[in-house]
């Protein structure tokens, strides 16, 4: 019987020739925890130190990062901080300080994350590494512990709807358009613990930084995973990364899948996600007349590198609307200062962009950018719930770097195609 990658990748880590809906252990080539959900994670694997075990299954497959209160908000957080790394000069294992970026860009920047790989993380985006070719998913603080002690975890094999996005994407339509017209044709809970595995030529044609926006995304679904086909681009990004001899997992011919579902995108048009639920999509255009009082660019889905020069391509020699405030959050130092070699941060600050540390930002809604009461907010995040960025009494609506570009420039939501 044909596999899908999911099948491929968990029965090559469970040693077991295993099909959709099987459960079973696996190893784990890579776990981590941020600053949100590390505290629990020390505190089982302390408690399992106290029963004789005094170390982590391998040093080299573990990480801590600092990222969604970065830097520190209040003591409270600081001491979760400082307890993080102790417990990693301790055990020896990599630790990100804050400053240096979102989990989901430092890992697999640091080369962490490979083809075929199995991967959990105690955060829910973790499968943004699909975009590698990797099967990786979030789990609980308490199961992740686990894998930061055995190296090994249990599973329920997801069953597999595959994508295929056909066409040719117009311009100023991006990678975050797409994934928003996806989840809404799909729904918030479409593909609930189901992998998602993308084809098509739109996917093909994706820069690997597109691609982690739509893997990133493929949560807001339901889906366990969402995974990408490896190609040349693939490699060449792994490479820079220093990973080599890339060996990718590709789907049978006869893999069975749970549903296989084709969409034509060469008219999609610029798409926006609307207050509360991030299914809940429309053409930019039906939009025209909403005012915002805050732009947010960057977080795990929409801070790289790309990402921040389609936004100040469009800002260049113009200015953010006055009463508007436009945040902008690099996903990582190294693309912090690759954003102001190029002279990227310094076009955004002059059109009047806030710049701030990288790490997750205004998004999780801990200290940076909170909106204020009945505050209406364009972001590149991945969530639009009430409460999410700190206030369940403003609204937050979710679109791609030139769309919030775009909106910040005139203050209100905006269609980006008249700037490209």
């Amino acid at each position: 019987m044909g596999k899908t990658i999911a099948e491929k990748i968990l029965s090559s880590h469970s040693g077991k020739d295993v099909k959709a809906d099987d459960i079973v252990i696996a190893d784990v080539d890579f776990c981590f925890g941020q600053d949100g959900t590390s505290a629990l994670i020390i505190d089982n694997l302390e408690r399992s130190f106290s029963k004789g075990e005094k170390k982590i299954f391998d040093r080299q497959k573990t990480c801590l990062v600092v990222d969604h209160n970065s830097p520190s908000s209040n003591s409270k957080v600081s001491n979760i901080h400082q307890r993080m790394r102790i417990f990693a000069k301790e055990q020896r294992i990599r630790f990100f300080e804050p400053g240096e970026g979102v989990c989901h860009q430092v890992i697999p920047e640091s080369g962490f994350v490979k083809p075929g790989f199995l991967i959990v993380g105690a955060d829910s985006h973790t499968c943004t590494y699909g975009a590698l070719n990797a099967l990786a998913t979030g789990m609980g603080s308490t199961d992740v512990s686990i894998a930061f002690a055995s190296g090994k975890n249990w599973f329920k094999v997801p069953q597999t709807i595959k994508i295929i996005c056909k066409g040719k994407l117009p311009k100023g339509v991006y990678a975050k358009d797409v994934i928003l017209y996806l989840i809404k044709k799909l729904s918030a809970n479409g593909c609930t613990y189901q992998s998602i595995e993308f084809s098509g030529e739109i996917i093909e044609n994706l820069s690997i930084s597109g691609r982690f926006t739509l893997a990133n995304m493929s949560v807001e679904s339901g889906a366990k995973c969402g995974i990408m086909l490896g190609d040349t681009k693939t490699e060449q990004w792994l490479k820079q990364k220093g990973v080599e001899n890339s060996s990718f997992v590709f789907p049978d011919e006869n893999a069975i899948y749970f549903g296989v579902q084709t969409y034509e995108l060469s008219n999609l048009e610029p798409q926006v996600a609307q207050p509360h639920t991030v299914d809940n999509v429309c053409p930019v255009r039906q939009l025209k007349d909403v005012s915002i009082n805050q732009a947010f660019l960057g977080t795990c889905t929409n801070g790289r590198l790309e990402d921040l020069r389609i936004a100040a391509e469009i800002l260049k020699g113009k200015r953010v609307k006055e009463g508007v405030r436009l945040i902008v959050a690099p996903a990582s130092r190294q693309i912090f200062l690759s954003a102001m070699e190029k002279g990227v941060l310094k076009d955004l600050i002059e059109a009047g962009a806030i710049v701030v540390p990288p790490g997750c930002g205004c998004c999780v809604g801990t200290h940076q950018g909170i909106p204020a009461d009945g505050e209406i907010v364009i972001s590149t995040a991945n969530r639009n719930f009430k409460g999410r960025m700190g206030n369940p009494n403003a609204y937050i609506f979710l679109a791609s770097p030139a769309t919030v570009a775009a909106s910040a420039i005139e203050g209100r939501i905006s269609d980006p195609r008249k700037y490209i």
